[in-house]
């Protein structure tokens, strides 16, 4: 395995983990879960964010407060992450759920160095709650939280298998970008990650982010073992 990656953070799209997109596919977060503990055994220090696509979306409020639908959004994470955090328990690891919300019976409030403790101890360490602010979405948690604990790479684990120049469930002519940088990526409005989060990677200048598919959770372990699927996103130089 590359040594560059001692440090990861993993961004899971929570619709990947619903039945249908939907709620839970416990199957499927067994299988993640194992795959989790596989990559801990491997002596990599684990970060993981799960989206709340498969509970709660703020567009799906209609009229309702921004504010209001972005905490549900960020409550959904909270729920995720504890789904994980029983899995990976369940097949034999170890995991922590860390909230940017206090909400001390339900599980720890985030900081950075106790963070870095337990990715260094071998936890799974599940990062909820977003950035614990609204207006931003976990593609923006995922990188900060990637920036705070200093993480070699972000692995953007989608319900999509790249990153294309157009969407390629309405144009069955998009084509897969295999390289780009994040400006360019911004400049050209691909929808893989905000411009919040874009600006947060090209301003800190985080090494790399692949994004590639959940469609089988193995995928992950494919791509720490060098496997190139996907699409990768650098900064400038």
């Amino acid at each position: 395995m590359d040594k560059k990656y001692k440090r990861i953070l993993l961004k899971l799209s929570g619709e990947m983990l619903g039945e249908n997109g939907r709620l839970f596919d416990h199957d499927m977060i067994d299988r993640v879960a194992s795959v989790l503990c596989q990559i801990v055994d491997m002596g990599v220090e684990l970060g993981v964010v799960i989206g709340a696509g498969n509970i709660w979306r703020g567009r799906q409020g209609g009229e309702m407060d921004r504010v209001t639908a972005d905490h549900m959004g960020m409550l959904g994470t909270v729920i995720n992450c504890l789904a994980m955090r029983d899995a990976v328990q369940r097949s034999g690891g170890k995991a922590v759920v860390m909230s940017a919300i206090e909400m001390p019976k339900v599980c720890e409030i985030y900081n950075t160095q106790n963070a870095l403790r337990h990715m260094k101890k071998g936890h799974v360490t599940l990062f909820a709650g977003g950035s614990g602010n609204p207006f931003f979405s976990t593609d923006t948690a995922v990188v900060l939280r990637a920036v705070e604990v200093n993480a070699d790479a972000i692995l953007l684990a989608k319900n999509i298998d790249g990153v294309y120049d157009d969407d390629p469930r309405k144009n069955p002519n998009a084509k897969l970008i295999r390289e780009i940088t994040y400006e360019k990526a911004q400049d050209m409005r691909l929808k893989v990650m905000d411009s919040a989060a874009f600006a947060l990677c090209a301003e800190n200048k985080v090494p790399f982010v692949r994004v590639f598919g959940l469609s089988e959770p193995e995928n992950v372990l494919d791509v720490l073992h060098g496997d190139d699927m996907g699409t990768v996103l650098f900064p400038e130089e």
